[in-house]
Parts: structure tokens; sequence; C-alpha cells
């Protein structure tokens, strides 16, 4: 413990106990996946109505089965969204909350990785129909791109280049 008998939260410079941390950290997650979620939740509700279009009967086996993909990844990826929510209301009261923000964290990098998977299929299905062109996957693999960097790249280079700070 520091001089001025402040537990500090390492590599923070933060006064904050362990409880104070786990409650800040758990506030901030929140909003974060309050973000994803609402995304999520337009894009599976979306995704739920094409089967009902007229159009949905012209597609090809391919795109139908791209069409399924997409649509069971927007489930897997809504319920590691939610899933967050669900853990700290079963386990609230228990004394676990340091444990809990571990877990729901863990959770929500999960739904990152199943949003950038449904979002790729989701692209590749609507792309398809739309262009009937080889530039497809191409323009898919673009887009997967600059969502890799902005999600995963950027975020880990900061934690590169400034991970080194005193």
């Amino acid at each position: 413990m520091p001089a001025d008998g402040w537990p500090r939260t390492p590599g923070t410079g933060r006064q904050e106990t362990e409880e104070e941390r786990a409650d800040r950290r758990w506030s901030e997650l929140l909003q974060e996946v309050r973000v994803t979620q609402t995304g999520v939740q337009i894009l599976f509700g979306f995704l739920l109505m094409v089967v009902f279009t007229p159009r949905f009967e012209t597609l090809d086996s391919t795109s139908r089965t791209i069409y399924v993909v997409t649509v069971i990844l927007g489930a897997v990826t809504t319920g590691a969204l939610v899933g967050p929510v669900s853990f700290h209301r079963i386990v609230s009261g228990h004394g676990l909350k340091p444990e809990t923000v571990a877990w729901a964290a863990r959770l929500t990098m999960a739904g990152v990785v199943l949003l950038l998977a449904t979002v790729t299929s989701a692209l590749l299905l609507i792309l398809r129909v739309a262009l009937h062109s080889s530039a497809v996957p191409w323009l898919v693999a673009g887009v997967v791109g600059w969502l890799v960097l902005c999600w995963f790249g950027l975020p880990g280079w900061a934690l590169y280049r400034y991970r080194s700070r005193p």
C-alpha cells in the first residue's frame, strides 16, 4: 500500500479498492455492451424477417445456406452479448463482483468476435444477392479487414505502443 494509505489499482494510478475497481469496470462494460447489443438486436431482427419475404424463395441453395449460417451466428452473438446481464443477475449478491466482471468481459469479447462473423456473413449474403459479381469476396474481405483494424488492430497497437509508459 502506498504511503498515503490508499490502495492503488496496478498500472492505473487510481486510488480504489478491488470492489471499487470492479464496480467501475462493470459500469464501463455495461456501456460497451449496450452499444453492441442494440446493433446486434436490430441486425438479428432484420435477419429473422428475411425468410418471410417473397424474394427469399428465389435464393439459390448457396445463398440460403449463407442465410442460415448468418441467422445462427446472429443468435449466438445475441447470446454472448446478453450473457453478461444474466451472469450478473444470477451471481449478484454473492460477493463475486470481480469474477463477474472478468466473465462478463470474456463473454463480451466473444460477442464482438461473433459479431464480426455475423456482419461478414450478412454482408456476403447481401452483396451476393445485390451484385451477382466476382468482386463480392473482395468487397467483403475489404470490409472485414477494416472492421478487424478498427475493432482489434488499433486497440492492439495502442496497447503495444503505450503499455511501456511509466
